[in-house]
C-alpha cells in the first residue's frame, strides 16, 4: 500500500465512520477515538432563521439563545453547575437554515452531556426574566454590529445579493424585530423543532457500538408528532448590472468592502474547480493574487482576500478589503482588474500546483481533534458528501485542471456584474 493511501486509511471513512439512523428519524455519524479521554458531539436541525415570521426576525436565533436558560428540569443556574462541575461545554446557535449544537466532555459525563441536550432542545421553559435580559444583550449586539464596518458591508451584501430570499435576511434580526419578539413566538418557533432530518455526528473515546447504545437511550424517544413544512427557498435570479453602494458610519477611521457575485452550491459540480480557483486567487499565501496586488504591491488595503461560500442550494463568491477611506475606489478598481485577468486566461501550473499541495496538505491538520472531526461528519452528512470524502478528497483536489477553472470561474463571475457593498468613513 502507498503512504498515501496509507495516509488516507488513517482518515474517517467507511471503514471506520459507523452511520445508523434511529427510529424517530436522527441520523448520527460516530468515530471512535481511543487516544483521547473526551467526546464531541455537533449536531443539527432542519430549523433556522427562514422560519421566522416577517416582523419577528431574529426568532430562531433568539430561541437558540434561550435553550440553555432553563428547562423542565434544571434552571439556568443548575445547567451552568453541571456543566462547570465536570469541565464540560454546550452550545446553541441557529443560521438561515439550521440550528446547531455543540457540546464537549470527558467519556464519563457524556450521559450527563446528552441529557442536557435532549432536556434543552425538547422541554425548555423560556423564563420571561431571562427573555427580558437576552433581549437586551442582543439589542447591545446589534448596536456594535452596526457600527462595525465590516460587519455592516457584509451584512448589506448579503441583502442586495440575496434580494426577496432568506439567505438576505441577518439571522441576529434588527433592532425593531428584536424588541416586537415576545415569549410566545420563542415557543412557536421552538414547535418547529424536529428530530426527522436532523444529524447527530459524534467523536471520542468510545467504541462506536458504545456510542450507539447511549445515544438510543437519551434521544430515541424524542417524538413530537408535528409536520413542519420547509419555508419557500426561491431560485435566485442571474445579476444583470453591477450595484454599487456606500454606507456612511461616524466617526469611523477605516472602511471595509464586500464585493462579489454567485457560486455554486456544496454539492454542484462547479464546487471544486471554483473552491481551488478561488485558493489561487485570493486565498493561498498571502492571499493569493488580490492579496499581493492590492495590499502587498499597492498598499492600498490592511487586509484584502477572496473566499467561496457554499451553502445547500446557493453560494457567494466574495472579495473583501479593509481600506483607508480614500483607497475605497482604488482598491475596488483593482480588484476588478485582477478578476479580469483571473477571466482571461487559466491559471498557471506552478500556481496551481502549489495551492492543491496547501489544499491537501492541511486537511490532517483539519482533523488532529475531536472537534475538528465531528464537524467534518456533520458537513458530510449535510451535503451528502459521502462516507469515503475523506479518501477521495486529494484524488479530486489533484485532478482539477487550469481549464476547468477557467471555465467555471467564467460562469459565476462577470466583472460587469458585480454587488459592491462599502461601509464606513468615506473620502471627503
Amino acid at each position: 500500500m502507498s503512504e498515501q493511501n496509507s495516509s488516507n486509511m488513517n482518515f474517517p471513512g467507511p471503514h471506520n465512520i459507523a452511520r445508523f439512523q434511529l427510529a424517530n428519524g436522527i441520523t448520527v455519524l460516530a468515530f471512535s477515538n481511543m487516544s483521547s479521554k473526551s467526546l464531541t458531539i455537533s449536531g443539527m436541525l432542519s430549523s433556522g432563521g427562514a422560519w421566522d415570521q416577517p416582523g419577528k426576525y431574529g426568532t430562531a436565533h433568539f430561541t437558540a439563545a434561550m435553550l440553555l436558560r432553563g428547562n423542565e428540569n434544571s434552571s439556568f443556574q443548575e445547567i451552568n453547575d453541571q456543566l462547570e462541575g465536570v469541565g464540560a461545554s454546550l452550545s446553541f446557535s441557529a443560521s438561515t437554515r439550521n440550528t446547531y449544537f455543540r457540546g464537549r466532555s470527558l467519556v464519563k459525563d457524556f450521559p450527563l452531556l446528552l441529557a442536557l441536550i435532549r432536556d434543552s432542545l425538547t422541554k425548555p421553559t423560556f423564563p420571561e426574566i431571562y427573555i427580558k435580559r437576552l433581549r437586551n444583550q442582543l439589542l447591545t449586539g446589534l448596536i456594535i454590529r452596526d457600527q462595525d464596518t465590516q460587519e455592516k458591508a457584509s451584512l448589506e451584501y448579503d441583502k442586495v445579493l440575496f434580494k426577496d430570499h432568506p439567505y438576505g435576511i441577518p439571522v441576529d434580526g434588527y433592532p425593531d424585530t428584536i424588541q416586537a419578539i415576545q415569549r410566545e413566538d420563542l415557543v412557536r418557533h421552538h414547535q418547529t423543532y424536529q428530530p426527522q432530518g436532523a444529524i447527530l455526528a459524534i467523536c471520542g473515546a468510545l467504541q462506536t457500538e458504545e456510542i450507539k447504545s447511549v445515544i438510543q437511550q437519551f434521544l430515541e424517544d424524542w417524538n413530537t408528532g408535528n409536520e413542519i413544512s420547509e419555508p419557500l427557498f426561491p431560485v435566485l435570479p442571474p445579476l444583470t448590472q453591477t450595484t454599487r453602494i456606500h454606507f456612511p458610519i461616524a466617526g469611523k477611521s477605516q472602511s471595509d468592502i464586500q464585493m462579489g457575485s454567485y457560486a455554486p452550491n456544496r454539492s454542484s459540480d462547479d464546487y471544486y474547480p471554483a473552491f481551488v480557483g478561488n485558493h489561487v486567487l485570493g486565498q493561498f499565501g498571502l492571499y493569493g493574487r488580490i492579496g499581493r496586488s492590492v495590499r502587498n504591491k499597492e498598499g492600498l488595503a490592511y487586509y484584502a482576500y477572496s473566499s467561496v461560500n457554499a451553502f445547500n442550494d446557493a453560494g457567494s463568491w466574495e472579495f473583501s478589503a479593509g481600506v483607508n477611506p480614500k483607497n475605497i475606489e482604488k482598491t475596488i478598481s483593482l480588484i476588478i482588474k485582477e478578476i479580469e485577468h483571473y477571466l482571461d486566461t487559466p491559471v498557471s501550473r506552478e500556481e496551481l500546483g502549489d495551492s492543491q499541495s496547501h489544499l491537501i496538505g492541511r486537511l490532517p491538520m483539519s482533523l488532529e481533534s475531536n472537534a475538528g472531526i465531528a464537524n467534518a461528519l456533520l458537513s458530510i452528512e449535510r451535503f451528502g458528501l459521502g462516507l469515503d470524502y475523506f479518501q477521495n478528497y486529494a484524488k479530486r483536489i489533484q485532478s482539477i485542471t487550469p481549464e476547468q477553472i477557467l471555465e467555471v470561474s467564467r460562469r459565476y463571475l462577470d466583472p460587469k456584474k458585480l454587488v459592491i457593498i462599502s461601509a464606513g468613513a468615506k473620502a471627503k
